[in-house]
């Protein structure tokens, strides 16, 4: 009979999550075994980690949110399983789901944390990105799916949202759709050197309005959603320049030419 090795995952938002479960997949995928299920609950429709670990490791099997039946069920037929709580959830939120499945539990936490709610309930406790942690921060989260930015507008945008121009950002994490056809991924915490915008490996989207996911979540204080919102808006293209990028993206790689 198989049994599962089960691992709940928690900590404070940007303290490395999903980083650290990525690195476990990546461990053991590399090593030639598939046989892996992700479930991130509580994301809605806005499931953004589910997203970039489906275009890492499209072998494994992920689930979102309303595919909890589904979940279970492949639990047994399973190797390993990672669950992963984002920290507006209850440590207990996912007691009657497991409660006949034994499993380890994890938090990854910023090594200056000495006394959480996470450290008696974690198995074990991993060294996480030394972030300021504000309990007091509110989670925003917005759709996107349909919609296609500008590439530049959307670097002044993240620009301004990481350096405080609609609140104090803590958090913030993306996928877009852009203009050349990429889908890619935005992601910023407090206190660590901002990175560079990510590639996901999915195919270019030249035909239309997208649709597969695309969405952002911020977690700060002091919002301004409204603001948020709005500039968001303004940095999605109409149908008629997203045709006319599009054909311009055809011609360019129809020619072998890089972008």
């Amino acid at each position: 009979m198989n049994i599962p090795e089960i691992t709940l995952v928690a900590g404070f938002a940007g303290s490395g999550k999903t980083a650290w479960i990525r690195q476990q997949i990546q461990d053991v995928a590399s090593a030639g075994d598939e046989n892996i299920i992700y479930f991130s609950p509580g994301t809605g429709n806005v499931p953004i980690d589910q997203t970039i670990i489906s275009a890492e490791f499209p072998q494994i099997q992920v689930f979102r949110d309303g595919e909890e039946v589904e979940f279970t069920q492949q639990i047994p037929s399973a190797k390993l399983v990672y669950i992963e709580l984002g920290f507006y959830l209850e440590l207990g939120s996912l007691s009657g789901l497991l409660e006949y499945f034994s499993h380890r539990k994890v938090a990854v936490l910023p090594t200056q944390i000495k006394d959480s709610e996470y450290h008696p309930w974690a198995d074990e406790i991993i060294p996480g990105i030394p972030i300021k942690t504000d309990l007091s921060a509110k989670l925003w989260r917005v759709i996107t799916e349909g919609q296609v930015v500008d590439e530049d507008s959307l670097e002044e945008f993240w620009y301004e949202t990481i350096h405080g121009a609609y609140g104090d950002v803590s958090r913030a994490k993306a996928v877009f759709d852009v203009n050349d056809g990429r889908s890619i991924y935005c992601d910023f915490v407090a206190g660590i050197p901002p990175t560079e915008f990510l590639e996901l490996n999915l195919p270019r989207h030249l035909s239309g309005r997208p649709q597969r996911f695309s969405g952002i979540e911020v977690v700060g204080k002091n919002l301004d959603e409204t603001i948020l919102k709005q500039t968001l808006s303004d940095c999605c293209l109409s149908d008629t320049l997203i045709l006319q990028y599009q054909q311009q993206v055809k011609e360019i790689l129809s020619q072998g030419m890089e972008l």
